[in-house]
């Protein structure tokens, strides 16, 4: 892994990851600055693809941009790097990023979370208490039972930034909710703190300056995970 030589260096990051991509600066120990862009911006990929680009068009006088984040449903997708070279992680979302996809992927029927996802406005808990006021609890029990039919599992995500045992006790009411089995599932910050250093190998795609991503650097990726 390298070390963090370069001072013209700037991050963009889903704020559902913060608590683990401090954790990853502070042990790489690559100060470097954070743009933090709101999760809810995951309810749209068109209005995520709209503010990640203009966070890039406002960046200026630096050599490298890190994206920390994932493909998010293509809202990478013709994104265009600024005068400088972009990278980011070849991974379909937040989750896979932290369950490292070198050593494990997703399970299927198994709901991740951790507690940024829980934390922010979109979390399935708080999309949840939404429903049941606006259309009542039978109701909103019947539209989550359709959306979550295949899921047996609650994953709680142990990237070693919280208490496991806390966390679980924090999402008890969650599972029972839900008729999902809680179980800790291990997690890491190995691929974020990669992300920080490099080397920027076959596990990231890197964009030139003045380049656009494009689909054929997403697809065969997402359909070969997809598989």
């Amino acid at each position: 892994m390298k070390s963090c030589t370069s001072k013209n260096t700037i991050v963009v990051a889903c704020r559902t990851i913060a608590a683990e991509l401090n954790l990853a600066i502070r042990e790489t120990g690559c100060p470097y600055p954070v743009l933090w862009v709101d999760a809810g911006l995951h309810r749209s990929t068109s209005a995520l693809h709209s503010r990640l680009q203009a966070e890039l068009d406002r960046i200026e006088n630096v050599g490298r941009v890190i994206l920390a984040f994932g493909f998010c449903g293509h809202a990478l997708e013709d994104l265009t790097a600024g005068d400088f070279e972009l990278i980011f992680p070849r991974v379909d979302d937040c989750i896979t990023l932290l369950l490292d996809p070198t050593t494990q992927g997703k399970e299927m029927g198994t709901f991740y979370l951790t507690p940024g996802w829980l934390d922010n406005e979109i979390s399935l808990w708080n999309e949840y208490q939404q429903t049941i006021k606006r259309y009542g609890q039978t109701k909103a029990d019947h539209i989550y039972r359709i959306m979550l039919t295949g899921y047996r599992r609650l994953g709680l995500i142990d990237t070693s930034v919280y208490s496991v045992t806390e966390f679980m006790l924090k999402t008890r009411k969650i599972a029972a909710a839900f008729s999902l089995t809680q179980q800790a599932v291990p997690g890491t910050i190995r691929y974020l703190k990669k992300l920080l250093t490099g080397p920027w190998d076959d596990e990231f795609i890197v964009i030139a300056p003045g380049e656009s991503v494009g689909l054929e650097q997403l697809l065969p990726f997402s359909a070969a995970r997809n598989l």
